[in-house]
């Protein structure tokens, strides 16, 4: 094993690490996984974590969710004999069964062992309303990057002479059964500078693709360019989407091959639920003689829209403490998911002559929700999850004007709940606004700041964090003695738009701030301490986490961060960086990497500090959040003295793990280290 002196000497930028194919590299990465497997492992609790997890992430009894398609309901399924997965199906009257009998549509591992390849499941799209035709989605080692293959359904396997598409970050979909719509890489120029497709064309069947017929092509410094066919009868239409920037797109009709724009603001999202158009804002918009404020949901008739009108219908108006957290269209009403200080409620709509009408849906419990439709273009009802820390999750199946619901599915206890409370609380950040968190504890638990704590954030990209119910943390942290914690920082939509825009660009400190001051709320109540203090976050999150604790490292004991960002001075130069600038910034314009540059974590990390221990965990499949981010982090730490443990999967994409094999290593791995450093 390569000990520190007699590492490579890695120049500022350490080019080596930033490729995912360097032998130098991944020499580099093996040395450092070994090392780091060598001391988890070797903890006394890391074998019989291992197996809980896997038992858990295997078990027959989770839910099987499914997605509804001409009379069969859909699931992808993994477990300890199908580890790649089954994509399978059952009627309704079936499914309803405890024990359903399933049809298999396709076996990866069958597949991935027939064509010798590393197959993970990236997913699959009908075609609506009833169609016996699928495009399916399969990823080498589980990057986004995906090979597409058309499947028929009825026979249950692929057509030799169907549409296909090599590996690359393509969108598809149905126009009819003989034409789809694509956006993927035709080649030099066909791609924008965030690694995604910018041009769409029209591809019928029987034809080459370079012969298929362009619809529309975005700028190459654009994010984006897609495109989609709505099916529902009386009020088909085709859509061009010009994705500007992660918060900014521009949205046509096409009608008799002309693209007309949509008169929205270019950061609001829109849709159409048959004869309406319905739009988000995340700005205040002056339309129609009024102001409607950012968060707000609008709706009028989508033909009169497009004339010119503006005579919109206000169906969400936020207030300090509610944000829209969801929208589902069933096929007579419209559903929403709404957040009331950071707890789930639904509001059912449905058009009348006199306007919409409202009602509050009555709800099984206070926990967090989540609405789908079973078909929003033939039938009125939806599915329900139902959870929150300490309730397993349930699946209901509903229907739109009753609050009558038939549970379908319920997964049982992973862990014994009993001795456990979950509070509430608000910290006050260095601004002086306020940040709720969620405290996940035994009743009993000391109120003398011995209690080993794992405080988990995000806050970024407007992404919620709701109660969740987790076998995994319950038995491998909550049953160990620890205590969870979750906290609802800015940069998230916790509270709508405004939340979000509260850590956006020149303001992320606000982010980080809000967690310092959710972890000092912590020692505050006594209910940990900066010895029994770990934080943990990926993604953004690891971003979150790694700024800090370069930021405050006196405030805890351990950092788990996650396929993170870390070298904000070229984050959008690696994969698909550059489609984040709308979230952090451009750092080659001097005056924004000023902020940027204040708290990006690589370049900031000290020689002179003592930080505390860090585990970094990453993919070397991911192509979303490069590898070189934690790569380039943990060999300047080491550089610097500092004890770091670094473990790096070699499949998995930006989830980290491709199975529940490699996800069970994953997190016994993660919270063994927790317990070394905030336990034992």
């Amino acid at each position: 094993m390569q000990d520190q002196a007699s590492s490579p000497a890695l120049p500022d930028n350490h080019l080596w690490l930033e490729d995912v194919g360097s032998d130098q590299a991944l020499g580099w990465v093996g040395e450092r996984n070994v090392e780091t497997e060598a001391e988890l492992t070797a903890h006394p609790a890391y074998a019989q974590l291992r197996t809980r997890l896997k038992t858990i992430l295997d078990s027959k009894e989770r839910i099987p969710y499914v997605a509804h398609h001409a009379g069969w309901f859909y699931n992808f399924w993994r477990d300890a004999d199908h580890p790649r997965g089954l994509w399978r199906r059952a009627t309704l009257e079936e499914y309803r069964q405890p024990e359903p009998e399933w049809q298999t549509v396709l076996d990866l591992d069958l597949l991935a062992a027939e064509e010798n390849e590393n197959w993970v499941w990236a997913g699959s799209i009908k075609l609506p309303p009833r169609g016996a035709r699928a495009l399916v989605s399969l990823s080498r080692g589980g990057g986004d990057a995906h090979v597409v293959r058309e499947f028929d359904l009825d026979g249950c396997r692929f057509l030799p002479d169907g549409f296909t598409l090599p590996e690359a970050k393509t969108t598809v979909g149905w126009i009819d059964i003989d034409t789809v719509f694509v956006a993927t890489d035709f080649g030099p120029g066909s791609m924008t500078s965030s690694g995604y497709p910018r041009i769409v064309k029209q591809w019928r069947r029987g034809t080459p693709l370079d012969q298929a017929e362009t619809v529309y092509e975005a700028l190459p410094d654009d994010l984006s360019a897609s495109a989609w066919h709505d099916f529902t009868p009386g009020h088909e239409h085709e859509f061009v989407q010009r994705q500007i920037g992660f918060y900014s797109s521009e949205q046509f009709l096409r009608k008799d091959g002309r693209l007309v724009k949509l008169p929205k603001p270019d950061d609001a999202n829109a849709f159409t639920v048959r004869d309406q158009v319905v739009i988000e804002l995340r700005s205040d918009w002056e339309a129609g003689g009024s102001t409607w404020p950012q968060g707000s949901l609008l709706a009028m008739d989508f033909e009169r829209f497009m004339a010119g009108e503006q005579a919109f219908e206000a169906l969400f108006t936020p207030t300090p403490t509610t944000s829209l957290d969801g929208v589902s269209a069933t096929r007579n009403a419209i559903l929403l998911t709404i957040l009331d200080n950071v707890k789930n409620r639904i509001v059912e709509l449905k058009p009348t002559a006199a306007g919409w009408q409202r009602r509050d849906v009555k709800m099984p419990g206070m926990g967090a929700l989540g609405v789908s439709s079973v078909d929003e273009i033939e039938s009125s009802q939806y599915f329900l999850t139902v959870t929150d820390f300490l309730t397993p999750s349930s699946l209901y199946l509903c229907d739109t004007a009753s609050d009558t619901r038939t549970l379908l599915k319920s997964m049982p206890g992973f862990f014994n709940v009993l001795p456990y409370t979950v509070k509430q609380f608000a910290a006050r950040s260095k601004d002086g606004t306020m940040v709720p968190y969620f405290v996940v504890m035994r009743q009993d638990a000391p109120q003398d700041g011995s209690n080993p704590t794992l405080l988990y954030g995000y806050g970024g990209f407007e992404v919620s964090l709701t109660p969740f119910y987790s076998g995994i943390t319950g038995s491998a942290w909550l049953e160990q003695g620890g205590v969870y914690v979750l906290a609802n920082i800015r940069g998230g939509g916790e509270f709508g738009p405004r939340w979000h825009q509260g850590a956006l660009l020149d303001k992320r400190q606000h982010a980080f701030d809000d967690f310092i001051a959710v972890a000092q709320d912590l020692v505050r109540r006594n209910i940990t301490s900066p010895r029994r203090l770990g934080i943990m976050g990926g993604s953004n999150g690891g971003l979150l986490v790694g700024a800090v604790m370069t930021q405050r490292p006196e405030l805890f004991n351990a950092v788990v961060c996650q396929v993170p960002l870390l070298d904000m001075r070229r984050y959008h130069q690696l994969l698909a960086g550059a489609s984040w600038m709308g979230e952090y910034g451009n750092p080659d314009d001097p005056q924004q990497w000023e902020f940027i540059g204040r708290y990006s974590p690589y370049q900031n990390v000290s020689a002179d500090k003592t930080y505390p221990r860090v585990l970094f965990t990453t993919s070397t499949r991911d192509d979303r959040v490069h590898p070189g981010h934690a790569r380039k982090m943990a060999a300047r730490m080491r550089e610097q003295g500092h004890d770091v443990l670094y473990w790096e999967n070699t499949e998995g994409g930006h989830a980290g793990a491709a199975n529940n094999e490699q996800t069970a290593t994953m997190y016994a791995l993660t919270y063994a280290f927790l317990l070394i450093q905030l336990k034992d």
